[in-house]
Parts: structure tokens; C-alpha cells; sequence
């Protein structure tokens, strides 16, 4: 198979020169920031896990790197671990999305209808005041104790945020692009199709960033009050057994899956923000 062979960058117009060299830079500081973070995250393991051996820390408490994976190998190949976290990512991943399109879904509508907007105004800022766990209790009762109390506590956590985020980026788009549309005989429906929405999509897909983890913290807080399964599940039980080596690896677990979540939805945004 023929390749295409790489230009000289020497050979190439000034204007096309300055844009190689730019992307190299760029390229190289990006190599050097992933470098010096994977020699900070091994630095610190191999300190706890020093510390660990040597007494330094209480490992009780603490417990230390190798510890933690033996363990969690060892629930691996049991196949006591995979459930757990199969169970918690699928509730969070239902979470995340319920709780961006429903946002979503609200802040078109108070968009839609201004009055509607001004009548809720106070409420939301009410609902959003509220600490979500309090409303445990009452979703446990409403619901049952499973998936769909969770569910519904991850949505409590997303929705008001996602809500007055993106309704406030439908408000901060230029007026000038609504009157031009206007201008050529949009309705509401198309301005709200042709500009505002294009142009509140980064907002939006940031949002997305944003619920990753607040979905993680919604899906967590309902396994630790109703769920028998999943990693909160783990969590609450290693410190009723006092085994902290177990909560230690869950919370490792979560970190791990999360930032891979917030990869994903950050290729999503790279990729959106190349086809505008």
C-alpha cells in the first residue's frame, strides 16, 4: 500500500511553515504535560507504597498500592468485583444522560416561554439551594429501594444544574444573529434551531463535562442509602467491616471509570467542534 510522503517543512510557504511549526509545539508541550503527569502519578503511588511498608502511614486506614490491587485481583478473578461495577456504571451512565437531556429539555422550554421563565425563576433557585441528599428519604419511599430511587437521585443532583446552565447560554447568545434570521421570516422554532442551540452547543457539551462527575456523586449517594449492589455498596460495607483496603480500591475504581468518561465525552466535543 502507497503512503503519501511527508512535505519538507522547509519546502513548504511561509504562512504553511508557521502552522507546522505551531502544531509542533503544540504537539511536543502536549507530550511533555502527559509525561511529567504519569512521572507525578507514579511518584506518588510508589511514596504511599513506601509508606505503607515502612509504617509511616497507619496502614489500616490508609493501606497502600499493592495492597489495594491484590485485592481487588483477588475479587476479580472471584467474580465478586465485575457485578459491582457494571451495576454502578450503568446507573450512572442512564443518570448522565436523563439528567443532560431533561436539563436540556427545561431550559428550551423556559427559552420558549419567558413568562413561564419569570413565574419558575424563584423556584429554581430554591431547588437548587437544596441539598439533594435530603431528598433520599422521600425518593427511597416514592420509589423503593432500587435502581429507580438512584436513578432518580442522580437526576435530582444534574437536572437544576444542566437547567440554568444552559438556559443561561441560550440568553448570552449575540442578539444580532436573532434579529437577522427575524429579519428573514424565522419563527421561534427556527431561531431557536438555526442560532440559538448552534450556537449554545459548547456550552452544552462542557456541560456534559460537568455532569460526568456530578452523575458519579448522584449514583454514589443513592448506593450508599438503598443499594445491596454496586461500588458505593462496597464502600459502605468495607467501613462497616472496617476494611479500608476495599474502599480505598472502590474509590480507585470510580476515579479510573470516571476519567475514562470524561475522555469519551471529551472526544465527543473535539469532534463536534471540527464538523462546526
Amino acid at each position: 500500500m502507497n503512503s503519501q510522503p511527508k512535505p519538507d517543512p522547509a519546502a513548504l510557504p511561509l504562512a504553511d511553515q508557521v502552522y507546522h511549526d505551531y502544531r509542533k509545539r503544540k504537539r511536543q508541550e502536549r507530550i511533555r504535560v502527559i509525561l511529567v503527569q504519569l512521572a507525578t502519578l507514579v511518584s506518588l503511588l510508589a511514596l504511599w507504597e513506601i509508606a505503607g511498608r515502612r509504617s509511616w502511614i497507619d496502614v489500616l486506614l490508609f493501606s497502600y498500592p499493592s495492597k489495594i490491587g491484590n485485592l481487588l485481583l483477588e475479587k476479580l478473578m472471584d467474580g465478586s468485583l465485575l457485578p459491582h461495577v457494571g451495576i454502578t456504571v450503568m446507573e450512572t451512565v442512564i443518570g448522565f444522560i436523563l439528567g443532560t437531556l431533561c436539563g436540556t429539555a427545561a431550559a428550551t422550554l423556559l427559552w420558549w416561554s419567558p413568562f413561564l421563565s419569570k413565574v419558575l425563576d424563584p423556584y429554581i433557585v430554591v431547588l437548587n439551594s437544596m441539598p439533594k441528599v435530603a431528598l433520599g428519604p422521600l425518593l427511597i419511599v416514592g420509589l423503593g429501594p432500587g435502581m429507580p430511587s438512584i436513578i432518580a437521585m442522580t437526576l435530582a443532583v444534574t437536572v437544576i444544574i444542566t437547567t440554568l446552565v444552559v438556559y443561561s447560554s441560550f440568553k448570552e447568545v449575540d442578539p444580532n444573529y436573532v434579529k437577522v434570521v427575524l429579519l428573514y421570516g424565522a419563527n421561534r422554532a427556527g431561531t431557536f434551531a438555526n442560532v440559538i442551540f448552534p450556537a449554545s452547543l459548547p456550552t452544552i457539551i462542557s456541560t456534559l463535562k460537568v455532569n460526568v462527575g456530578l452523575s458519579w456523586i448522584g449514583v454514589i449517594v443513592g448506593e450508599f442509602l438503598v443499594s445491596k449492589q454496586g461500588l458505593g455498596y462496597l464502600i459502605i460495607y468495607g467501613f462497616q467491616v472496617f476494611n479500608f483496603t476495599l474502599v480505598i480500591g472502590s474509590l480507585a475504581i470510580i476515579a479510573i471509570v470516571a476519567t475514562l468518561m470524561y475522555q469519551a465525552v471529551s472526544f465527543l466535543e473535539s469532534a463536534l467542534m471540527r464538523r462546526r
